[in-house]
């Protein structure tokens, strides 16, 4: 473990330590966080490819005292340099893409036009290497003994930890935290969407028995009905219904409840930040009116550990840093709660 003998947890951020200041190597720290960054599918606003360094900074803010998670930090978080070559390829194809949606847009046929076709094959071949890098990076760290969480991007990224956590730890479920579903097949043309993680993950991730979405307010029937048709492997609660559940006098406790009761033993975190209200992060890729205090959601991650599921990793996405700084400070604020939930769900058994 780091030497914390010299290291003042009171005092301020120090730009030569890593994420929240914090003194530690990767090889002495217990949870290593990944960062994604990507976003070439992105159909909306952009900026999130570069969510995890701008988080990363506003990290520096953070005070390390958690209420819920006392010394959480002392176990070490230790976050990764965004790699060069990844986002690079993300600008390049992102452009290709805005060209390709922007034809769409106008009532375009795709099938006439040479370039799109091959912008198609161009994404196609680029996610699909992203998605394989993210599964090799984060599958080592899980046979390192790691604990680790993935920092996008936005949401099409974790789908390679998926992978390797399934492989690595067994059956699991995928608590989802997002205004939107991600259930469509292939949006817009692209199978590896952001808008798509979840339908790819049902159909590529054999581990994952369950997932249980909080928060969804924007998506199409086609969704609606997929979900209609899982036979209870998705479990969606939409925020409209839980707003209606509060209007009529049920508690947020007793809602959060009925969420976990849905869950399996094994729990990971999918964090897309437009899950929360948009004044919280107003620059995210697609806002959607409505959501979550992230206190809120605090409270629903904290219910999970005291039923005594296990969380086994989590992923953050749909940071955008492309106007201010707000969205960074927020999300490096969820990021914390992340990773001392992680680290005190797995200090029993493990630590």
């Amino acid at each position: 473990m780091a030497d914390l003998s010299q290291f003042d947890p009171n005092s301020v951020g120090l730009l030569s330590n890593n994420i929240f200041g914090l003194p530690f190597t990767e090889e002495e720290a217990r949870l290593v966080l990944l960062p994604v960054p990507w976003e070439v599918t992105v159909s909306y606003s952009n900026g999130t490819a570069r969510g995890p360094e701008q988080i990363f900074k506003a990290s520096l803010q953070v005070d390390l005292y958690d209420a819920d998670v006392k010394d959480g930090w002392k176990q070490g978080f230790y976050m990764r340099e965004p790699d060069r070559h990844l986002l690079l390829r993300s600008d390049y194809l992102r452009k290709e893409a805005e060209l390709y949606l922007k034809f769409l847009t106008e009532g375009g046929d795709i099938s006439e036009n040479e370039f799109l076709k091959k912008t198609l094959v161009d994404v196609a071949n680029g996610t699909k290497a992203m998605n394989e890098w993210v599964y090799n990076q984060t599958k080592g760290l899980l046979e390192k003994g790691k604990l680790v969480g993935l920092i996008g991007g936005d949401h099409s990224t974790p789908l390679g930890f998926f992978k390797a956590i399934g492989e690595h730890k067994g059956d699991f479920g995928i608590l989802q935290i997002d205004a939107h579903c991600d259930l469509r097949d292939a949006y817009e043309g692209f199978k590896y969407s952001h808008a798509s993680i979840m339908y790819n993950a049902l159909a590529e991730v054999p581990e994952l028995k369950k997932l249980v979405q909080v928060g969804i307010r924007d998506y199409c029937e086609e969704e609606v009905d997929y979900i209609n048709e899982s036979e209870g492997r998705v479990v969606t609660f939409f925020d409209k219904q839980i707003k209606e559940r509060q209007y009529e006098g049920e508690t947020w406790k007793s809602i959060c409840d009925s969420i976990v009761a849905t869950l399996p033993q094994q729990v990971y975190i999918s964090f897309d930040i437009d899950g929360l209200d948009p004044k919280l992060c107003p620059h995210t890729g697609t806002p959607v009116a409505g959501g979550f205090e992230a206190e809120q959601v605090f409270y629903l991650f904290k219910r999970v550990l005291e039923s005594g599921r296990k969380l086994i990793g989590f992923d953050l996405n749909e940071v955008s840093t492309s106007h201010d700084e707000w969205d960074a400070n927020v999300g490096a604020r969820v990021l914390f709660k992340l990773c001392n939930l992680l680290v005190a769900a797995n200090t029993t058994t493990n630590g």
